[in-house]
Protein backbone atom coordinates (compact mmCIF):
# COMPACT_ATOMS: atom_id res chain seq x y z
CA UNK A 1 0.00 0.00 0.00
CA UNK A 2 3.06 2.76 0.76
CA UNK A 3 4.96 1.98 -2.41
CA UNK A 4 2.02 4.36 -4.33
CA UNK A 5 3.68 7.35 -2.15
CA UNK A 6 6.88 8.95 -3.40
CA UNK A 7 10.21 7.02 -1.93
CA UNK A 8 11.49 9.98 -0.71
CA UNK A 9 9.55 10.08 2.00
CA UNK A 10 10.82 7.19 3.68
CA UNK A 11 14.63 8.76 2.88
CA UNK A 12 13.89 11.15 5.24
CA UNK A 13 15.23 12.31 8.40
CA UNK A 14 12.45 13.28 11.46
CA UNK A 15 11.84 12.95 14.89
CA UNK A 16 9.59 10.48 16.86
CA UNK A 17 7.63 13.02 18.32
CA UNK A 18 7.74 11.52 22.33
CA UNK A 19 7.72 14.75 23.37
CA UNK A 20 7.09 18.42 21.76
CA UNK A 21 9.07 20.58 21.13
CA UNK A 22 11.52 17.72 20.97
CA UNK A 23 14.47 17.00 23.12
CA UNK A 24 17.60 18.42 20.55
CA UNK A 25 15.53 22.10 21.44
CA UNK A 26 16.17 21.80 25.14
CA UNK A 27 18.59 23.70 26.73
CA UNK A 28 19.96 24.47 30.13
CA UNK A 29 17.38 24.02 33.07
CA UNK A 30 17.51 25.32 36.54
CA UNK A 31 16.81 23.44 39.60
CA UNK A 32 14.68 26.41 41.09
CA UNK A 33 12.49 26.65 38.09
CA UNK A 34 12.12 22.46 37.87
CA UNK A 35 10.75 23.11 41.65
CA UNK A 36 8.86 25.77 40.59
CA UNK A 37 7.16 23.39 37.96
CA UNK A 38 6.44 20.73 40.54
CA UNK A 39 5.37 23.21 42.64
CA UNK A 40 2.56 23.86 40.58
CA UNK A 41 1.37 20.46 40.70
CA UNK A 42 -2.25 20.04 41.73
CA UNK A 43 -3.65 17.71 44.15
CA UNK A 44 -5.99 16.21 41.68
CA UNK A 45 -3.08 14.99 39.07
CA UNK A 46 -1.69 11.99 39.11
CA UNK A 47 2.06 10.83 38.94
CA UNK A 48 3.92 8.54 36.50
CA UNK A 49 7.27 7.54 37.17
CA UNK A 50 10.12 6.57 34.57
CA UNK A 51 13.21 5.39 36.38
CA UNK A 52 16.18 5.00 33.87
CA UNK A 53 18.60 1.82 35.09
CA UNK A 54 21.60 2.42 32.14
CA UNK A 55 23.41 -0.75 33.13
CA UNK A 56 23.91 -3.36 30.76
CA UNK A 57 26.00 -6.34 30.90
CA UNK A 58 27.40 -6.22 27.56
CA UNK A 59 26.47 -3.70 24.52
CA UNK A 60 24.20 -3.73 22.13
CA UNK A 61 25.73 -2.94 18.54
CA UNK A 62 22.08 -1.41 17.12
CA UNK A 63 21.36 0.34 20.93
CA UNK A 64 20.62 4.31 21.25
CA UNK A 65 19.65 4.22 24.36
CA UNK A 66 22.33 5.91 27.80
CA UNK A 67 23.42 2.86 28.83
CA UNK A 68 26.90 2.14 30.33
CA UNK A 69 28.45 -1.58 30.45
CA UNK A 70 29.33 -3.00 34.20
CA UNK A 71 29.24 -5.83 35.97
CA UNK A 72 30.64 -4.01 39.40
CA UNK A 73 27.96 -4.93 42.10
CA UNK A 74 28.91 -2.07 44.07
CA UNK A 75 28.68 0.77 41.46
CA UNK A 76 24.99 -0.83 40.64
CA UNK A 77 24.51 -0.79 44.63
CA UNK A 78 25.78 3.10 44.71
CA UNK A 79 23.21 3.75 41.76
CA UNK A 80 20.30 2.14 43.22
CA UNK A 81 20.34 3.62 46.47
CA UNK A 82 20.73 7.10 44.77
CA UNK A 83 17.57 5.96 42.88
CA UNK A 84 15.87 5.85 46.48
CA UNK A 85 17.51 9.12 47.66
CA UNK A 86 15.98 10.95 44.34
CA UNK A 87 12.43 9.46 45.24
CA UNK A 88 13.01 11.31 48.81
CA UNK A 89 14.51 14.52 47.09
CA UNK A 90 11.31 14.87 44.40
CA UNK A 91 8.67 13.50 47.13
CA UNK A 92 9.59 16.27 49.47
CA UNK A 93 9.47 18.66 46.60
CA UNK A 94 5.59 17.90 45.33
CA UNK A 95 2.91 19.41 47.12
CA UNK A 96 -0.34 17.18 47.60
CA UNK A 97 -0.85 15.00 44.48
CA UNK A 98 -3.51 12.28 43.45
CA UNK A 99 -0.79 9.16 43.62
CA UNK A 100 1.13 7.54 41.42
CA UNK A 101 -0.78 5.67 38.05
CA UNK A 102 2.23 4.51 36.67
CA UNK A 103 5.78 3.11 36.83
CA UNK A 104 8.02 2.06 34.28
CA UNK A 105 11.63 0.92 34.95
CA UNK A 106 13.77 1.29 31.58
CA UNK A 107 17.25 1.06 30.79
CA UNK A 108 19.76 -0.49 30.02
CA UNK A 109 19.00 -3.40 31.60
CA UNK A 110 16.93 -2.71 35.13
CA UNK A 111 17.34 -6.00 36.52
CA UNK A 112 20.85 -5.73 37.05
CA UNK A 113 19.85 -3.97 40.07
CA UNK A 114 19.12 -7.39 41.41
CA UNK A 115 16.41 -9.20 43.07
CA UNK A 116 17.05 -7.48 46.55
CA UNK A 117 17.81 -3.95 44.65
CA UNK A 118 14.52 -3.93 43.03
CA UNK A 119 12.38 -4.75 46.04
CA UNK A 120 14.16 -1.86 47.98
CA UNK A 121 13.90 0.07 45.07
CA UNK A 122 9.96 -0.53 44.52
CA UNK A 123 8.97 -0.60 48.21
CA UNK A 124 11.08 3.28 48.46
CA UNK A 125 8.54 4.52 45.12
CA UNK A 126 5.70 2.97 47.30
CA UNK A 127 6.79 4.76 50.52
CA UNK A 128 7.65 8.22 48.84
CA UNK A 129 4.85 8.91 46.22
CA UNK A 130 2.09 5.95 47.54
CA UNK A 131 0.04 4.23 44.28
CA UNK A 132 -3.18 4.59 42.69
CA UNK A 133 -5.20 1.14 42.78
CA UNK A 134 -4.51 -0.51 39.70
CA UNK A 135 -1.64 1.45 39.38
CA UNK A 136 0.40 -0.38 36.42
CA UNK A 137 4.16 -1.33 37.29
CA UNK A 138 6.04 -2.05 33.90
CA UNK A 139 9.90 -3.33 33.12
CA UNK A 140 12.12 -3.56 30.34
CA UNK A 141 14.02 -6.96 30.87
CA UNK A 142 16.66 -8.64 28.67
CA UNK A 143 15.81 -12.58 28.45
CA UNK A 144 19.81 -13.16 27.94
CA UNK A 145 20.11 -12.02 31.96
CA UNK A 146 16.85 -12.95 33.39
CA UNK A 147 16.48 -15.35 36.50
CA UNK A 148 14.11 -16.94 38.19
CA UNK A 149 14.92 -15.07 41.52
CA UNK A 150 14.53 -11.58 39.73
CA UNK A 151 10.80 -12.72 38.21
CA UNK A 152 10.08 -13.53 42.03
CA UNK A 153 11.06 -10.49 43.37
CA UNK A 154 9.51 -8.32 40.54
CA UNK A 155 5.84 -10.69 41.82
CA UNK A 156 6.17 -9.66 45.15
CA UNK A 157 7.01 -6.23 44.46
CA UNK A 158 3.65 -5.62 42.13
CA UNK A 159 5.03 -5.61 38.54
CA UNK A 160 2.35 -6.46 36.37
CA UNK A 161 3.87 -5.92 32.96
CA UNK A 162 7.18 -6.97 31.51
CA UNK A 163 8.80 -5.64 28.13
CA UNK A 164 11.38 -8.31 26.80
CA UNK A 165 13.72 -7.28 23.28
CA UNK A 166 13.56 -9.70 20.93
CA UNK A 167 14.52 -7.58 18.18
CA UNK A 168 15.10 -10.75 15.47
CA UNK A 169 14.98 -14.17 16.52
CA UNK A 170 17.59 -15.34 13.79
CA UNK A 171 20.70 -16.57 14.53
CA UNK A 172 22.64 -14.87 11.70
CA UNK A 173 20.85 -11.32 12.53
CA UNK A 174 21.60 -12.00 16.00
CA UNK A 175 25.50 -11.95 15.60
CA UNK A 176 25.47 -9.15 13.46
CA UNK A 177 23.95 -6.69 15.88
CA UNK A 178 26.19 -7.97 19.18
CA UNK A 179 23.01 -9.97 20.57
CA UNK A 180 22.76 -13.66 20.53
CA UNK A 181 19.57 -14.59 22.08
CA UNK A 182 17.81 -17.96 20.86
CA UNK A 183 14.15 -18.47 20.64
CA UNK A 184 14.16 -20.85 23.51
CA UNK A 185 15.85 -18.30 25.68
CA UNK A 186 12.81 -15.96 25.12
CA UNK A 187 9.68 -18.25 25.39
CA UNK A 188 11.69 -19.23 28.94
CA UNK A 189 11.60 -15.93 30.50
CA UNK A 190 7.79 -15.64 29.56
CA UNK A 191 6.90 -19.14 31.17
CA UNK A 192 8.95 -17.72 34.34
CA UNK A 193 6.87 -14.89 34.24
CA UNK A 194 3.57 -15.63 33.69
CA UNK A 195 4.12 -18.78 36.15
CA UNK A 196 5.27 -15.80 39.11
CA UNK A 197 1.40 -13.67 37.59
CA UNK A 198 3.14 -11.31 35.55
CA UNK A 199 0.74 -11.73 32.47
CA UNK A 200 0.91 -8.56 30.52
CA UNK A 201 4.34 -9.14 27.77
CA UNK A 202 5.58 -6.78 25.72
CA UNK A 203 8.11 -7.97 23.32
CA UNK A 204 10.11 -5.41 21.48
CA UNK A 205 10.68 -6.17 17.73
CA UNK A 206 12.80 -4.44 14.94
CA UNK A 207 13.45 -4.16 11.64
CA UNK A 208 16.25 -2.32 9.30
CA UNK A 209 18.51 -4.26 11.21
CA UNK A 210 22.18 -5.29 9.11
CA UNK A 211 21.99 -8.43 6.47
CA UNK A 212 18.02 -8.65 7.47
CA UNK A 213 15.58 -9.44 5.22
CA UNK A 214 11.58 -9.10 5.07
CA UNK A 215 11.38 -12.71 5.24
CA UNK A 216 13.03 -12.50 9.02
CA UNK A 217 11.04 -10.16 10.09
CA UNK A 218 8.10 -12.07 9.34
CA UNK A 219 8.96 -14.99 11.07
CA UNK A 220 10.33 -13.00 14.04
CA UNK A 221 6.42 -11.35 14.29
CA UNK A 222 4.85 -14.72 13.78
CA UNK A 223 7.43 -16.04 17.02
CA UNK A 224 5.71 -12.76 18.91
CA UNK A 225 2.54 -14.15 18.26
CA UNK A 226 3.04 -17.70 18.85
CA UNK A 227 4.19 -17.35 22.11
CA UNK A 228 1.77 -14.93 23.42
CA UNK A 229 2.56 -11.36 23.38
CA UNK A 230 -0.37 -9.26 24.40
CA UNK A 231 1.07 -6.63 22.77
CA UNK A 232 4.15 -5.93 19.84
CA UNK A 233 6.36 -2.76 19.55
CA UNK A 234 8.05 -2.84 15.74
CA UNK A 235 10.52 -0.19 15.44
CA UNK A 236 12.96 1.01 12.99
CA UNK A 237 16.44 0.62 13.59
CA UNK A 238 17.99 4.42 13.66
CA UNK A 239 20.92 3.99 12.71
CA UNK A 240 22.53 7.40 14.77
CA UNK A 241 26.37 6.61 14.85
CA UNK A 242 26.98 10.33 15.12
CA UNK A 243 25.41 9.87 18.94
CA UNK A 244 26.15 6.49 19.44
CA UNK A 245 29.35 5.45 18.24
CA UNK A 246 29.16 1.85 18.83
CA UNK A 247 26.96 1.68 15.90
CA UNK A 248 29.70 1.79 14.00
CA UNK A 249 30.46 -1.87 14.59
CA UNK A 250 27.31 -2.02 12.34
CA UNK A 251 28.64 -2.15 8.34
CA UNK A 252 26.21 0.56 6.45
CA UNK A 253 26.25 -1.62 3.60
CA UNK A 254 24.54 -4.44 5.40
CA UNK A 255 21.93 -2.03 6.46
CA UNK A 256 18.40 -2.45 4.32
CA UNK A 257 17.58 0.36 2.23
CA UNK A 258 14.82 2.69 2.55
CA UNK A 259 12.32 0.63 0.28
CA UNK A 260 13.22 -2.58 1.77
CA UNK A 261 12.90 -1.02 5.53
CA UNK A 262 9.30 -0.49 4.08
CA UNK A 263 8.59 -3.50 3.15
CA UNK A 264 10.07 -5.36 5.89
CA UNK A 265 7.41 -3.19 8.42
CA UNK A 266 4.44 -3.82 6.41
CA UNK A 267 5.02 -7.67 6.27
CA UNK A 268 5.46 -7.48 10.28
CA UNK A 269 2.13 -5.87 10.18
CA UNK A 270 0.40 -8.32 7.62
CA UNK A 271 1.94 -11.35 9.97
CA UNK A 272 0.55 -9.32 13.42
CA UNK A 273 -3.01 -8.73 11.83
CA UNK A 274 -3.23 -12.24 10.63
CA UNK A 275 -2.31 -13.34 14.17
CA UNK A 276 -5.48 -11.51 15.62
CA UNK A 277 -3.63 -8.18 16.51
CA UNK A 278 -5.14 -4.55 16.20
CA UNK A 279 -2.48 -2.03 15.20
CA UNK A 280 -1.59 0.95 17.55
CA UNK A 281 -0.58 4.00 15.81
CA UNK A 282 2.94 4.24 13.76
CA UNK A 283 4.60 0.90 15.04
CA UNK A 284 2.84 -1.09 18.35
CA UNK A 285 0.47 -3.47 17.64
CA UNK A 286 -2.11 -5.42 20.61
CA UNK A 287 -4.61 -8.30 21.53
CA UNK A 288 -8.21 -6.70 21.11
CA UNK A 289 -9.05 -7.06 24.26
CA UNK A 290 -5.47 -5.71 25.47
CA UNK A 291 -5.83 -1.64 27.09
CA UNK A 292 -3.67 -0.15 24.31
CA UNK A 293 -5.94 -1.25 21.63
CA UNK A 294 -9.26 -0.19 24.17
CA UNK A 295 -7.58 3.21 24.13
CA UNK A 296 -7.05 3.38 20.19
CA UNK A 297 -10.56 2.67 19.73
CA UNK A 298 -12.01 5.10 21.75
CA UNK A 299 -9.21 8.23 20.75
CA UNK A 300 -7.01 8.07 24.23
CA UNK A 301 -3.99 6.86 23.35
CA UNK A 302 -1.16 9.03 24.73
CA UNK A 303 2.30 9.17 23.72
CA UNK A 304 4.99 10.32 25.61
CA UNK A 305 9.04 9.43 25.84
CA UNK A 306 8.31 5.74 26.30
CA UNK A 307 6.80 5.88 22.93
CA UNK A 308 2.68 4.81 22.75
CA UNK A 309 0.67 4.64 25.59
CA UNK A 310 -2.17 4.26 28.02
CA UNK A 311 -0.94 6.43 30.56
CA UNK A 312 -2.92 9.44 31.16
CA UNK A 313 -1.43 10.99 33.64
CA UNK A 314 -0.52 14.78 33.44
CA UNK A 315 2.64 14.84 35.53
CA UNK A 316 5.62 12.24 33.99
CA UNK A 317 8.73 12.08 36.43
CA UNK A 318 11.94 11.04 35.58
CA UNK A 319 14.46 9.60 37.82
CA UNK A 320 18.15 8.29 37.13
CA UNK A 321 20.84 9.55 34.71
CA UNK A 322 19.38 11.18 31.84
CA UNK A 323 15.77 10.18 32.24
CA UNK A 324 13.52 12.67 31.06
CA UNK A 325 10.01 14.14 32.57
CA UNK A 326 7.57 16.37 31.75
CA UNK A 327 4.48 18.40 33.42
CA UNK A 328 1.89 18.80 30.83
CA UNK A 329 1.51 22.81 31.57
CA UNK A 330 4.85 23.87 32.33
CA UNK A 331 7.15 21.64 30.25
CA UNK A 332 10.11 19.27 29.92
CA UNK A 333 13.11 18.21 32.46
CA UNK A 334 16.19 16.26 31.80
CA UNK A 335 18.42 14.93 34.45
CA UNK A 336 22.26 15.06 34.67
CA UNK A 337 23.11 12.35 31.92
CA UNK A 338 26.81 11.46 32.97
CA UNK A 339 26.13 9.09 35.87
CA UNK A 340 28.66 9.80 38.81
CA UNK A 341 27.35 13.95 38.46
CA UNK A 342 24.12 12.25 38.97
CA UNK A 343 24.85 10.28 41.93
CA UNK A 344 27.05 13.51 43.08
CA UNK A 345 24.09 15.87 42.67
CA UNK A 346 21.17 13.30 44.26
CA UNK A 347 24.05 12.92 47.54
CA UNK A 348 23.91 16.26 47.65
CA UNK A 349 20.29 17.19 48.05
CA UNK A 350 19.41 18.35 45.47
CA UNK A 351 17.53 17.92 42.06
CA UNK A 352 19.63 16.77 39.34
CA UNK A 353 18.21 18.73 36.70
CA UNK A 354 20.65 19.81 33.75
CA UNK A 355 18.40 20.48 30.50
CA UNK A 356 14.43 21.41 30.04
CA UNK A 357 12.16 23.46 28.15
CA UNK A 358 9.36 25.03 29.27
CA UNK A 359 6.61 24.89 26.54
CA UNK A 360 3.74 28.19 25.42
CA UNK A 361 0.63 27.81 24.96
CA UNK A 362 0.99 27.31 21.29
CA UNK A 363 3.48 25.05 22.50
CA UNK A 364 1.06 22.91 24.04
CA UNK A 365 -1.63 23.24 21.27
CA UNK A 366 1.02 22.04 18.29
CA UNK A 367 1.88 19.04 21.00
CA UNK A 368 -1.83 18.39 21.14
CA UNK A 369 -2.31 18.22 17.24
CA UNK A 370 1.24 15.59 16.63
CA UNK A 371 -0.38 13.77 19.38
CA UNK A 372 -3.53 13.12 18.34
CA UNK A 373 -1.82 12.92 14.28
CA UNK A 374 0.26 10.12 15.57
CA UNK A 375 -2.29 8.34 17.72
CA UNK A 376 -5.46 8.97 15.75
CA UNK A 377 -4.31 9.33 12.23
CA UNK A 378 -6.75 12.41 12.52
CA UNK A 379 -7.46 15.50 13.32
CA UNK A 380 -10.62 17.85 13.95
CA UNK A 381 -8.88 20.95 12.33
CA UNK A 382 -12.27 23.14 13.37
CA UNK A 383 -11.28 22.73 16.97
CA UNK A 384 -8.03 24.35 16.29
CA UNK A 385 -7.37 28.16 16.16
CA UNK A 386 -7.91 29.52 12.46
CA UNK A 387 -4.65 31.25 13.00
CA UNK A 388 -3.10 27.84 13.46
CA UNK A 389 -4.81 25.96 10.72
CA UNK A 390 -4.13 28.57 7.99
CA UNK A 391 -0.16 28.18 9.29
CA UNK A 392 0.11 24.86 8.39
CA UNK A 393 -1.92 24.20 5.59
CA UNK A 394 0.95 25.06 3.39
CA UNK A 395 3.00 22.40 4.75
CA UNK A 396 -0.06 19.80 4.59
CA UNK A 397 -1.11 20.60 0.88
CA UNK A 398 1.64 18.26 -0.39
CA UNK A 399 1.09 15.87 1.59
CA UNK A 400 -2.68 15.55 0.47
CA UNK A 401 -0.80 15.95 -3.47
CA UNK A 402 0.90 13.11 -2.49
CA UNK A 403 -1.76 10.68 -0.53
CA UNK A 404 -0.39 10.97 2.25
CA UNK A 405 -3.64 12.54 4.03
CA UNK A 406 -7.10 13.66 3.30
CA UNK A 407 -7.45 16.82 3.90
CA UNK A 408 -10.99 18.90 4.08
CA UNK A 409 -11.62 22.89 5.11
CA UNK A 410 -12.61 21.03 8.76
CA UNK A 411 -11.10 17.89 8.99
CA UNK A 412 -7.36 15.49 8.37
CA UNK A 413 -7.11 12.26 7.90
CA UNK A 414 -3.81 10.42 7.38
CA UNK A 415 -4.50 7.41 4.41
CA UNK A 416 -4.00 3.92 4.43
CA UNK A 417 -0.98 4.71 2.27
CA UNK A 418 -0.13 7.52 4.64
CA UNK A 419 0.13 5.73 7.67
CA UNK A 420 3.38 4.52 7.91
CA UNK A 421 4.60 7.97 7.40
CA UNK A 422 2.50 9.73 9.60
CA UNK A 423 6.12 11.40 11.46
CA UNK A 424 5.39 13.67 7.92
CA UNK A 425 2.17 14.78 8.67
CA UNK A 426 3.28 15.31 12.22
CA UNK A 427 6.22 17.36 11.46
CA UNK A 428 3.54 19.86 9.67
CA UNK A 429 2.91 20.78 12.67
CA UNK A 430 6.10 21.11 13.96
CA UNK A 431 7.33 25.05 14.48
CA UNK A 432 10.69 24.20 15.18
CA UNK A 433 11.91 21.89 12.67
CA UNK A 434 13.48 24.05 10.28
CA UNK A 435 15.89 25.69 13.25
CA UNK A 436 19.05 24.11 14.88
CA UNK A 437 21.09 21.52 13.62
CA UNK A 438 19.51 18.89 14.86
CA UNK A 439 20.11 15.55 13.31
CA UNK A 440 17.22 12.65 13.49
CA UNK A 441 16.62 8.82 12.41
CA UNK A 442 14.75 7.74 9.31
CA UNK A 443 11.35 8.33 8.66
CA UNK A 444 10.58 4.79 8.38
Amino acid sequence: MSRSIPVGYALANLPRYTSYPTAPHFGPLEEATYRAWLGGIRPVDPLSLYLHIPFCASLCWYCGCTTAVTRNPDRIARYGAALAQEAALLAAALPAHAGVAAIHLGGGTPSTLGADGLRALFAALRTEFGLRPGAELAIELDPRVLTEEVVAALAEAGVTRASLGVQDIDPAVQRRIGRTQPEAMVARGIGWLRAAGIRAINLDLMYGLPGQTTAQVAATARFAAQVGADRVAVFGYAHVPWMKPHQNAIHMEQLPGALERLQQAEAAEQVLAAEGFEAIGLDHFARPADAMAVAAREGTLRRNFQGYTTDAAPVLLGLGASAIGGIEVAGYAQNEPNERRWVAAVQAGTLPVRRGRAVTAEDRLRRHCIERVMCDFALDLAALPPALVADVRPALAPLASDGLIDLAPETLRVTAAGRRHVRHVAAAFDAYLASGAARHSAAV
